[in-house]
């Protein structure tokens, strides 16, 4: 039986794999230090006696470069060194048959080494992807309960435009789109105790047409003989299917039939869309000789995806999108939100604002803010930070970071599409360069292997090679315009016939989609930007003089994308002002620039 409210689950760094009462965060007050001569490492600053060089104090999981962390320094430095005491559960114990602690840290920018009691304990490179490391082995049996010491190194140069970097400037200071890095420890760092043989990963897929959903269950090492596992789905406290298998190695799947969904006057009403967000609260247990070794809290939506020759569909029923573009950049945090409370503010913020989706831009979000979309209903379109450089190393990067972020989110029904590049960043040259056209093709591919059940996106705006959708950027700033480009199927044909409406090619590497074939999305435009006294530098792709002129304008733009007959979807670039952009919805504190209810006559109708 589920255990974990709402709340409770949208505070849990990992919302779908919750084992109630067995984790703690170690967010806080940690002793830092910045090692600019790159010293440390030759001098042992893991070293459970270099506490000294630890000069200074930092707030986790804020970056250095933010004010919420207390430190507030924008300035190059060759490594970041983190250090802080934990404490052991008291019934942690010892020996084959005894739990295990896992240190998981949410995100690392860029390089990270973690040491345990003085002992090298992972190294990970990827600064938007989570990672762990069971520490039990590490821990010294001579230090007290409560004085054991993580320490962690982290690196991330300003100028590698190798690694996936996205919005984060590679200039000293923040310049044109671009803002303050975000570098080091920016995501939660927590620890969890689990039982000797525990599950690692659950990912769910479900199948709406066979009223069911399976689970593979990933173990955290090869099951021992006899080893089951036993998936149950509820819904407000309805048993509403349950399954058990015996798992093989380390893997098993487990499908549930949902019998009720066999009614097809009812099924839809389990079905997750941004209208009717509907979770199936699911229950995973490991079970040997009918005991139990290890049971965590998880849930799914039974929701699908599917592209039908011009139209793009959710639940086999055509989907519009009205979507805006979210940073999810804090002036005070940078890509750190202020606070878990704020990642369901910023959820409802969007929807208030009259938005059944998201398009999340160059950055790899916080689990729980995918939560909350799951739970209140906003459909994501999930995309990575982008490299600036095409090269091998560049590839590596990219290619192994984003497919991690695929895997960990693949089990949010919020996420209708994927998006591995954006206005051909890190290919700039794809239009000639075949090598280039190849990667983006690759990347598509592989995306498609690991989740067959969503549309993939292979460069959004322009330049697309393997599609599943024809993805537009178009900031002209009238609708008499944008009316004519986007009217009909006519229009949008001439429109994207070679060369679209930013002086970029729409299709390269092969013949481009025929008329009607293919979703058309308009998923940049707009950026009217409305910022009385902003800073010098501010800018927008277009200027309204008053919050009257901005309604006229949002209201002509908007108008004529709404009024067209072929277009299944808009992201109105952006929900808030961020850095030198000032053409958001809001400004960067999140306060709506019109009434929330002008924005939603104006996007939603």
């Amino acid at each position: 039986m589920t255990t974990t409210s709402a709340a409770d689950r949208g505070l849990h760094p990992r919302p779908q794999l919750v084992r109630p009462d067995r984790w703690w965060s170690l967010d806080g007050p940690w002793a830092f230090a910045f090692d600019d001569a790159d010293a440390g490492l030759r001098e042992r600053w893991h070293a459970p006696s270099a506490a000294d060089r630890f000069d200074r104090e930092i707030v986790v999981p804020f970056p250095p470069e933010s004010s919420a962390s207390g430190v507030g320094d924008h300035a190059d430095h060759a490594a970041l060194w983190y250090r802080r005491s934990f404490s052991v559960p008291a019934d942690l114990g010892a020996g084959a048959g005894a739990d295990r602690l896992l240190l998981h840290l949410g995100a690392v920018d860029h390089e990270a080494d973690v040491w345990v009691d003085g002992q090298h304990a992972v190294r990970h490179e990827g600064g938007q992807t989570p990672f762990s490391v069971d520490v039990t082995d590490l821990l010294d049996p001579a230090t007290a309960p409560d004085a054991h010491v993580v320490v962690v190194r982290a690196t991330d140069d300003r100028t590698d435009v190798e690694q996936p970097r996205g919005k984060q400037d590679w200039q000293p200071e923040q310049h044109a789109i671009w803002y303050h890095r975000t570098s080091g420890i920016w995501r939660t760092v927590w620890l969890e105790q689990v039982p000797p043989v525990a599950v690692a990963d659950v990912a769910w897929r479900p199948d709406v047409p066979g009223g069911r959903v399976t689970a593979q269950v990933r173990l955290r090492a090869t099951a021992p003989a006899g080893i089951r596992v036993r998936v149950r789905l509820t819904r407000a406290g309805e048993d509403l299917g349950a399954a058990e298998v015996p798992v093989e190695g380390s893997v098993a799947d487990v499908s549930v039939a949902i019998p009720r969904q066999a009614n097809g006057q009812l099924y839809e009403r389990l079905l997750w869309s941004p209208d009717s967000p509907v979770l199936l609260d699911a229950e995973v247990t490991l079970l040997a000789d009918g005991a139990e070794l290890d049971r965590l809290e998880s849930y799914c939506g039974l929701r699908s995806v599917a592209v039908h020759g011009g139209t793009l569909l959710l639940n086999d029923r055509p989907f519009f999108l009205r979507s805006v573009l979210e940073q999810g950049y804090w002036p005070e945090s940078h890509l750190t939100p202020p606070s878990p409370d704020a990642l369901r503010a910023e959820v409802q913020l969007t929807k208030d604002l009259g938005f059944n989706a998201v398009r999340v831009h160059q950055k790899v979000e916080d689990p729980r803010y995918l939560y909350w979309c799951d739970a209140l209903g906003l459909a994501v379109w999930s995309e990575t930070a982008g490299a600036y450089r095409f090269s091998d190393e560049a590839v590596a990067q990219l290619t192994r970071e984003w497919l991690d972020v695929v895997r960990r989110d693949v089990s949010h029904p919020s996420i209708i599409a994927w998006v591995p590049f954006n206005e051909s960043w890190g290919v700039q040259h794809i239009p000639h360069d075949p090598a280039q056209q190849a990667y983006s093709r690759a990347l598509t591919d592989l995306t498609r292997a690991l989740d067959p059940t969503r549309p993939v996106i292979s460069n959004d705006g322009w330049e697309h090679t393997a599609s599943d959708l024809l993805t537009v950027h178009d900031y002209a700033d009238s609708g008499a315009v944008l009316g004519p480009r986007y009217a009909d199927a006519a229009a949008v044909a001439a429109t994207l016939d070679g060369v679209g409406p930013a002086g970029r090619r729409m299709w390269v590497g092969g013949p481009a989609p025929e008329p009607g074939a293919i979703p058309v999305l308009l998923t940049e435009f707009g950026g009217v930007s409305y910022a009385p006294g902003a800073p010098e530098g501010s800018w927008g792709y277009s200027e309204a003089r008053s919050t009257e002129d901005l309604e006229a304008r949002l209201s002509d733009i908007v108008g004529a994308v709404r009024a067209s007959t072929v277009l299944q979807g808009y992201c109105y670039t952006q929900l808030t002002d961020t850095g030198l952009e000032t053409n958001g919805l809001c400004d960067e504190h999140r306060n709506p620039k019109l009434p929330p209810e002008t924005y939603r006559r104006i996007f939603a109708g």
